[in-house]
C-alpha cells in the first residue's frame, strides 16, 4: 500500500543569497487538523506575497479564513520571523498591518523607456525602500546603461544597509515588445541600441542575480491591476502614452502577451495608410499621430526642442494650441481604442504615461471618440479612467514581476527540527514557487514572462 502524501507548509523563513529558505513541517494524514493549519499558513503568506501589505481584516476577506484564525497565524508567523506587524488605522478604527518581514529578501524593478531610466528597490512585502530616476541620451545603448544600472543597484542596496546577495530577483521593463520565448526585443528599431541584446543574461552576468524581462506596458498593466485603477477588474486594458504608445492587456486577471510578445502594440496600429512613415517602418501608425515627436511637431518655430512636459505646461497655462493638440491626440487614441475594445472587450481602460497628466483635456475627447466608434452593447462602452500610479506604474510593475518570480526553495525539517535537507518542497505558492529562475544553461520562455 503506497504511503500517504506528505503535506508541507511554511513555519519559518530566512534569506540566503538569491533565495528564500523556508522551514517546512512534514505531516501525514492530509485531513488532519495540523495539515489544515499548515495550509492556512500558506494561504496567508501567499495573499501577502500577491497583494502586499494587508490588515488582518483584509487578510480574512482575501483568504476566506476567520478573523480569529488569521490573528493566531499572524502572531505565530511574526514570532517566527516570516511576517511583520505594525499598528495602523482603517476608517478611524485601529488595525494591524501585516507584511512579509524584511529578512525575506529584496527585489529590484527597472524601467528603461526611450529617454528615461527608473529603478526601485523593494522588500518582498512590496514596500519600496529606495528609488532612482535618470534621463537617457537619445542614442543610449544597452551595454553602457546596464553597467550604470549595476552600479546604481549596488548603491541602492548599500543605502538601506543591505548587500546584493539579499536581492532575490530583478524585474525589467523595456519600451518595446519582448519575445516571451527569448526575452529579446521582438521588433527591431523600437528601442535602438537594445536590439538583439539578451538583457536578462547581460544583467545577470553583472549582478549574479536572477533577471526577468518584459514590455513596459505589460508591467504598467500589472501594477494598475494589482494596486491601482484596475483593481478587481479582470478584463482591462492599460494604455501608456508617453514618448511612444503601447497597451498592456489584462485577460481573466492575467497579463496577456500573445505568441511573440506583440499583444497590445496599439501604437503601431495603422490609422492612415498614406500617413507619415513610423520608426517601425510602416506608414500612418497611431504613434505618428500621438507620440511625443508628433505632438512636438505641432509647435514649429520654437527656439528649443519641445518636449511633452512643455506641452503639458502650456496647456496648464491656458495655451489654446496646446489644448487643441492634446484634444486631437485624445480623439486619435479613442478611435484606436475602439478597435481594441471590439477585439478584446475590456471592462475598463486605464490611461497612463506622461500625457495622461493632461487629465480630462485628453480623456474627454478620447471617451467621445471611443463611444462613437466602438461596437455598442447593452453594458455600454468600457470605463475610461486615469491611472493611479502615474509615471511610476511601470517600475512598480517591474517590482511585482520580480516578486512573482523570486526563487523560493524550501528546506524540509523533521519533527526534531534538525538542520534542513537540501531538497525542494511542493509548490505551496502557485505562480511563485512554480516559476523558479532557470539555470544559466537553460533557455526558458519565462525570460520574457508568460504569466502575471
Amino acid at each position: 500500500m503506497p504511503p500517504s502524501p506528505v503535506i508541507s507548509a511554511r513555519i519559518g523563513c530566512a534569506s540566503v543569497p538569491g533565495t528564500i529558505v523556508c522551514r517546512v513541517s512534514s505531516r501525514r494524514n492530509p485531513g488532519s487538523q495540523s495539515s489544515l493549519r499548515e495550509a492556512n499558513r500558506a494561504r496567508i503568506v501567499e495573499a501577502i506575497t500577491h497583494h502586499g501589505a494587508l490588515t488582518q481584516v483584509e487578510l480574512a476577506g482575501v483568504t476566506g479564513l476567520s478573523p480569529a484564525t488569521v490573528s493566531n497565524i499572524v502572531k505565530e508567523q511574526a514570532a517566527a520571523g516570516v511576517l511583520q506587524t505594525t499598528p495602523t488605522s482603517r476608517s478611524g478604527r485601529r488595525a494591524v498591518r501585516v507584511t512579509l518581514a524584511r529578512e525575506m529578501g529584496l527585489v529590484v524593478g527597472l524601467h528603461v523607456s526611450n529617454r528615461q531610466l527608473r529603478l526601485a528597490l523593494a522588500d518582498a512585502g512590496h514596500q519600496v525602500l529606495a528609488e532612482r530616476m535618470l534621463p537617457l541620451a537619445r542614442d543610449h545603448r544597452a551595454d553602457s546603461e546596464l553597467d550604470r544600472v549595476m552600479l546604481l543597484i549596488q548603491d541602492m542596496t548599500e543605502s538601506v544597509g543591505a548587500g546584493l546577495d539579499e536581492v532575490l530577483a530583478v524585474g525589467v521593463g523595456l519600451a518595446a515588445p519582448v519575445d516571451p520565448r527569448t526575452g529579446i526585443i521582438a521588433t527591431p528599431g523600437l528601442l535602438r541600441g537594445w536590439d538583439g541584446v539578451p538583457v536578462a543574461e547581460e544583467l545577470e552576468s553583472r549582478l549574479h542575480r536572477p533577471v526577468f524581462v518584459d514590455n513596459e506596458a505589460n508591467l504598467g498593466a500589472l501594477a494598475e491591476y494589482r494596486m491601482g485603477a484596475a483593481q478587481g477588474i479582470r478584463q482591462a486594458a492599460y494604455l501608456r502614452v508617453s514618448h511612444g504608445v503601447g497597451a498592456g492587456l489584462i485577460v481573466d486577471g492575467r497579463v496577456y502577451r500573445g505568441g511573440s510578445g506583440k499583444a497590445g502594440e496599439i501604437g503601431h496600429l495603422t490609422l492612415d495608410e498614406n500617413g507619415q512613415v513610423c520608426r517601425c517602418g510602416n506608414r500612418g501608425c497611431l504613434e505618428t499621430l500621438v507620440g511625443s515627436a508628433a505632438l512636438a511637431a505641432k509647435f514649429p518655430g520654437s527656439h528649443v526642442d519641445v518636449k511633452l512636459r512643455d506641452i503639458l505646461l502650456r496647456a496648464d497655462a491656458g495655451d489654446a494650441r496646446a489644448h487643441r493638440v492634446i484634444a486631437d491626440a485624445g480623439r486619435h487614441l479613442g478611435i484606436a481604442l475602439a478597435g481594441l475594445s471590439n477585439l478584446v472587450d475590456p471592462h475598463r481602460i486605464v490611461v497612463g504615461g506622461e500625457l495622461a497628466e493632461a487629465g480630462e483635456l485628453l480623456l474627454s475627447p478620447l471617451r467621445h471618440a471611443l463611444e462613437r466608434s466602438t461596437l455598442a452593447t447593452a453594458s455600454g462602452v468600457p470605463d475610461v479612467v486615469k491611472g493611479q500610479l502615474g509615471e511610476r506604474a511601470e517600475v512598480l510593475g517591474a517590482v511585482l514581476f520580480a516578486i512573482d518570480r523570486a526563487q523560493i526553495v524550501a528546506g524540509r525539517f523533521d519533527a526534531a527540527d534538525r538542520a534542513p535537507v537540501d531538497t525542494r518542497a511542493p509548490d505551496i505558492l502557485p505562480g511563485i514557487t512554480a516559476l523558479r529562475p532557470p539555470t544559466t544553461r537553460e533557455k526558458s520562455p519565462e525570460r520574457g514572462g508568460l504569466a502575471s
